[in-house]
């Protein structure tokens, strides 16, 4: 499968390097993006005052097959770049400390609350009557976020006394999923749940027969591929430069289930924790209550 070519990279990257006709073309592109996925090659030529020949040249001089090509990757590249190539005013009465503090904070804040109100308790219940059953947990993301919480939920579970590890690449992925078996769990999360890599592993677990729980979107390929979903759907806010909303729900997602599998263990889960925060004693000298591993 082909890269996905960067465009509007290309024309900036690129530009005053064209012929001098192409040039013109790529001027008049990089001017009206918008309208150039949607004009014919005649009407793009006539625009500029050049011949179809010199636009379908410049094209190629960009990696693209032909015209048509051409457009459809554009078409694809403002897909998910329009909302970043738009000026934003940013007064100066939002670049406080206190005022972006307090901004960024609310909008965790109400995430949270939107959370609260789609999490089920039946899902949490089920996923902790598994989990607590399991003789190793795989977590599985791809991409920043999804990786993060994967990390962190591991290292969750293994302070409770059940082996879990963290993967993120697609192939050891695949790799760990074929030697699980029926005692066994993939929890894989994924805000869009369309990850090939987690589709794949999910399908390869389940052949023979891990458990597969997903945390994501709940209409997704990744849903369809799981035994039991905890399904999230967060709004993501359209401040380009604020973290993603559904990190802070699938963490917290994280911290309620785990919480709900230690106590079904509760023996188990502090002699575990005990032995942990022993362990630390000549590193982290007991000053009261703290986290355990800093």
């Amino acid at each position: 499968m082909q890269p996905t070519a960067d465009i509007i990279s290309l024309l900036r990257s690129q530009s005053g390097s064209f012929p001098n006709r192409e040039q013109l073309v790529a001027d008049y592109v990089s001017e009206n993006l918008e309208a150039v996925t949607t004009i014919a090659l005649s009407d793009l030529a006539s625009n500029v005052g050049v011949s179809e020949p010199t636009v379908i040249r410049f094209c190629r001089t960009l990696g693209c097959d032909g015209f048509r090509d051409f457009k459809m990757r554009l078409a694809q590249n403002l897909a998910v770049s329009m909302q970043y190539l738009t000026s934003e005013d940013i007064s100066d009465d939002t670049t406080a400390a206190d005022v972006l503090s307090s901004h960024v904070l609310g909008v965790i804040i109400d995430n949270l609350r939107l959370l609260r109100d789609q999490i089920s308790s039946e899902q949490i219940d089920k996923a902790a009557d598994i989990l607590v059953k399991a003789r190793q947990i795989a977590f599985f993301g791809v991409g920043g976020g999804s990786t993060m919480v994967a990390f962190d939920a591991a290292n969750r579970f293994f302070r409770l006394g059940i082996p879990a590890q963290s993967q993120s690449d697609g192939y050891l992925q695949r790799m760990l999923s074929s030697t699980l078996g029926p005692e066994d769990v993939v929890f894989a999360i994924s805000t869009s749940g369309r990850p090939t890599e987690l589709i794949h592993s999910a399908a390869i677990a389940r052949q023979y027969g891990a458990k597969v729980i997903s945390l994501t979107h709940p209409d997704s390929p990744l849903a369809a591929e799981s035994d039991l979903v905890i399904g999230i759907e967060m709004p993501e806010n359209p401040d380009i430069y604020k973290p993603t909303a559904t990190r802070h729900a699938f963490l917290a997602t994280i911290d309620v289930i785990a919480t709900a599998v230690a106590r079904r263990m509760p023996d188990q889960a502090k002699e575990k924790l005990r032995r942990i925060r022993s362990s630390l004693l000549t590193l982290n000298p007991p000053t009261g209550r703290q986290p355990i591993g800093d």
